[in-house]
């Protein structure tokens, strides 16, 4: 199919694209918030008990998203050493961390909207990452992270780079019911257009011819394969399957609570015909099961009527299904099975939950190197709209990643100390293995500068420790 040649039929184009794909993005959405309707219950039994006993969710495809969204925390962006350059320790240093990235990553508050669209990528197959020129301040572009329920960008299946993008959504409007689609913007390579809607159709309201060459569009996607660069969610068939069918158990023991675990009552000696209800009604057999009041017809030899009471029923049956359940569900996310509740009498030492969390960790490190080159890319377009010109240094921009692991602050401690004791690392990477950022570091440095200005004999420690001459401050 040939590409659209007016920018009209773009916006047509890509509406038409986006409109296949959001039924099963909503659908993927509503699985992970818990609010899909039940499967595996009969509609019959719905419509008698829904008014008494609500759908029970337990949340599976939630911890096949939070535990693994958890460990990836944004630190910054650095550029590597360059091997074929002699790089001062200064220098070196300096490259710790970029400065003006992390001020343009603060300024528009991505260290908490980052968070938002890993969710949203592990949910619905992806996220977006726009970067734009910003009227009010032109050295800190506008970066945002988009929705894919609003925005959607074609992928060139040769080149791999996004041939252009839309985003539509109605102002005041829930992202999440679908509406009427009032504004849009159109992110193609040399220009963003917007629009509105009027009686006639989309309307442009203005435009920024930036002449990137390039879509400023980067897709945050999970799960992608070599035919399928639009992303796969973690919230696959078979955890699916598994979580309906704990839903659904669930729901029937509530169901059996309801009628079978609280004793049944019956009385012997009157029909269904005698019953009725305040208004003089004849009661419905459901209605007289859910009254847990049981009648049974008299022989009509004139028997007197008796009542009698059932013993009450063991919900154990159930437990034991959503036990197995939930076991399978652990393996196959691999996840402690105590995150779905399973406990034993035996706890698990603290070797064996190390362990088990070692696949948790690693599907985390996957998506930290995935996610990190489309944060990675976005950086670049940053640097583009500040300086006006492409700087190939940024193509070896490596995002800082948060540890994925979680050892406890005193194994991580003891382990970073004794690596700096051997000589193995510097007090910087000391720092950087601790977890602190870019900023935190800097101002550590700082601070220790001013103590080794304040004691000569430390400076010198400091300076022998790294083989660099002192620096010892004049004398006033």
């Amino acid at each position: 199919m040939a590409l659209p040649d007016t920018e009209a039929a773009w916006v047509d184009r890509l509406a038409r694209l986006h409109e296949t794909d959001l039924a099963k993005l909503r659908e993927l959405n509503s699985l992970y918030e818990g609010t899909a309707p039940l499967h595996y219950l009969h509609p019959e039994i719905l419509r008698e008990v829904g008014d008494r006993i609500k759908a029970v969710a337990l949340g599976w495809p939630m911890l096949a998203v939070d535990p693994l969204e958890e460990r990836l925390d944004v630190l910054g962006f650095r550029y590597p050493e360059d091997d074929d350059q002699e790089v001062t320790p200064e220098e070196l240093a300096s490259l710790a961390g970029d400065k003006n990235l992390q001020r343009v990553w603060l300024d528009n508050e991505l260290d908490t909207e980052s968070q938002l669209g890993h969710v949203d990528a592990l949910v619905m197959k992806r996220a977006y990452i726009a970067v734009g020129a910003n009227e009010g301040d032109s050295d800190t572009p506008l970066v945002t992270v988009e929705s894919p329920l609003e925005l959607f960008a074609e992928v060139d299946p040769r080149t791999r780079a996004t041939r252009g993008a839309l985003r539509r959504w109605a102002d005041g409007q829930d992202s999440l019911v679908r509406t009427e689609e009032e504004f849009a913007t159109l992110y193609l390579p040399n220009a963003t257009i917007w629009y509105d809607r009027g009686q006639d159709g989309w309307r442009e309201q203005g435009r920024d011819e930036h002449n990137l060459g390039e879509v400023p569009i980067v897709p945050l996607v999970n799960r992608g394969r070599l035919a399928d660069r639009y992303g796969r969610s973690e919230l696959t068939e078979p955890l699916l399957s598994l979580s309906h069918a704990a839903n659904k158990i669930a729901t029937d023991m509530m169901v059996a609570a309801e009628f079978h675990a609280i004793p049944l009552r019956a009385i012997f000696g009157i029909g269904p015909d005698d019953l009725v209800d305040q208004g003089g009604n004849r009661m419905s057999a459901l209605q007289v099961i859910l009254g847990r009041l049981l009648t049974i017809q008299g022989d009509g030899a004139g028997n007197e009527v008796k009542p009698f009471e059932f013993t009450s029923s063991s919900l154990s049956n159930f437990h034991a299904t959503l036990d197995q359940l939930a076991k399978h569900t652990s393996g196959l996310l691999g996840l402690d099975p105590g995150n779905f509740g399973i406990t034993t009498s035996n706890p698990a030492s603290a070797d064996s939950i190390r362990a088990r969390e070692a696949r948790a960790v690693k599907r985390a490190e996957r998506k930290q190197r995935g996610f990190g080159g489309s944060w990675r890319k976005s950086q670049r377009l940053v640097l583009r709209f500040q300086e006006g010109d492409w700087d190939p240094r940024a193509k070896r921009l490596e995002t800082i990643w948060r540890d994925a692991a979680t050892p406890t602050r005193a194994q991580a401690a003891d382990a970073a100390m004794k690596l700096l004791a051997e000589g193995a690392i510097t007090k910087r990477q000391t720092r950087e293995d601790l977890g602190y950022t870019p900023g935190q570091i800097r101002r550590m440095e700082a601070e220790d500068e001013q103590a080794a200005e304040r004691d000569p004999i430390a400076e010198l420690a400091r300076a022998q420790a790294v083989g660099a001459p002192p620096v010892i401050p004049e004398p006033e």
